[in-house]
């Protein structure tokens, strides 16, 4: 079983709750919710049921649509199709794909208030509207988001316990670890970027330390997410497919806000805002929005029609840019792991910072400007976070970059706002000229309060 942080979050949830509210982990698939969930159940409770609503047991749907009222029948069911007894305050009943029966999360309120056991909800896609329209969300409901693995996660996947306490420790005193000591780390991390953190991807390449089978899996979770798309986003389908195959091409340019114009020509935000809107819902991207006059409040600034679309996660995206080729000819894993990407290419890195800051809990902002008669008014970071009370400024860049120009300008422009800026890249940690240069690996550490 694979180590992940939101054990100890769920674990949290349990010691807090006391039963007082049933806990929902919602994320895109195959990001190991319902593995985590039953280990959790296996490790933490005297006994549980799992009710997978994608092959649920006989009359189990049926009890829970027609006899809401009737818990002690549902209960009674429960136990004799599962075979297994539930002890009161000592038992939990999971209800794994949620998203496929819709009453039985409604039916989450009465369950909670009856308060003979708990409850943990897993679901995909359940934030769509299909989902949710005809039912009342329950008040009693507690949401926890799950991710792909993050670097951390992956290291202990390996059996490295060591590399991000070190890193970790060099960011906290803002001191280089050393040029041995980085490369070290730099190559873990670049292995991370190419298999990536779905864990049906990571254990296939733990087995043989093979990237070819971790690229088969990752294919087939990019299929699955294909088919989803087909069968849950209707009329809007062709449209969500058309964006969500345009992610690596649209990050491959220099310029990285999404433009409509490659899925159709003449094409308008407002005839694809629901295309945006449903792989946000899936969970499939990370979006990122232009926040156009930069405050402590971002949000308060965004402008919905001018956004960046990032792969959920890097590892999926280093395959979907070559899903058309054989695995052989993704070029990408050959100058991943032999330090040799080209600006062009700088897209891994900059979809793996914005993976690292959804991971822990932050949305996704940047700055656009691009002013036609005055240069000085031309200008794009690639992230904004609001960091010890101050906005600071993320550039991603290659090892070999020259200038920081747009960086400059907006330290410029909006310097009474801003707290540190932050360069990040290939290198070692350094802080020149009042910015702070830190490694790519780095960037979830930003997170932390300063």
């Amino acid at each position: 079983m694979l180590r992940r942080k939101i054990y100890d979050k769920i674990l949290n949830w349990k010691n807090r709750s006391q039963g007082r509210s049933a806990l929902l982990i919602e994320g895109a698939r195959r990001v190991g919710k319902s593995k985590i969930v039953e280990f959790f159940a296996q490790r933490e409770y005297r006994s549980f049921i799992v009710v997978d609503f994608a092959k649920p047991k006989d009359g189990v749907v049926d009890a829970i649509v027609r006899h809401p009222d009737d818990l002690d029948g549902l209960f009674n069911l429960l136990t004799l199709s599962y075979g297994v007894k539930l002890f009161r305050r000592e038992s939990v009943i999971v209800f794994d794909e949620v998203q496929l029966c819709p009453p039985a999360r409604q039916l989450i309120k009465y369950l909670v208030e009856d308060g003979r056991y708990d409850y943990i909800e897993t679901g995909s896609l359940i934030s769509l509207r299909r989902n949710v329209e005809k039912i009342s969300i329950p008040s009693e409901e507690d949401a926890l988001p799950m991710y792909p693995m993050d670097f951390e996660e992956f290291c202990w996947a390996m059996g490295d316990e060591i590399t991000v306490p070190t890193a970790h420790e060099a960011f906290a005193r803002l001191k280089p670890l050393g040029q041995a000591a980085h490369q070290t780390i730099l190559r873990r991390y670049r292995e991370y970027l190419a298999v990536g953190g779905m864990p049906q991807a990571v254990n296939a390449y733990l087995a043989e330390r093979d990237f070819s089978e971790a690229d088969y899996a990752k294919r087939l979770i990019l299929k699955l997410y294909a088919d989803d798309i087909s069968k849950y986003a209707g009329n809007d389908a062709p449209k969500v497919r058309g964006v969500f195959n345009q992610i690596p091409g649209q990050l491959a340019k220099k310029e990285k806000r999404y433009f409509l114009t490659s899925v159709s020509e003449g094409a308008r935000m407002r005839e694809y805002a629901e295309s945006f809107r449903w792989l946000d819902e899936s969970k499939t991207v990370n979006i990122a929005r232009n926040a156009n006059d930069p405050n402590v409040s971002l949000g308060m600034s965004e402008d919905y029609d001018t956004q960046k679309l990032y792969s959920s996660d890097t590892g999926l995206l280093v395959t979907q840019a070559f899903m058309d080729s054989d695995y052989t000819e993704n070029e990408l894993y050959k100058a991943l792991m032999l330090d040799k990407l080209s600006i062009n290419n700088g897209m891994i890195a900059e979809n793996a910072v914005a993976q690292s800051l959804r991971a822990c809990g932050r949305e996704l902002y940047f700055y656009s400007r691009y002013g036609r008669d005055k240069s000085d008014e031309r200008m794009e970071i690639d992230f904004l976070i609001r960091r010890a009370g101050k906005i600071s400024p993320i550039e991603v860049k290659s090892a070999g970059y020259q200038h920081h120009a747009s960086l400059d300008k907006f330290m410029k422009k909006f310097s009474s706002r801003l707290g540190t800026p932050y360069i990040l890249y290939t290198k070692d940690v350094m802080e020149r000229g009042g910015i702070v240069h830190l490694p790519l690996y780095m960037a979830p550490f930003l997170c932390e309060k300063g």
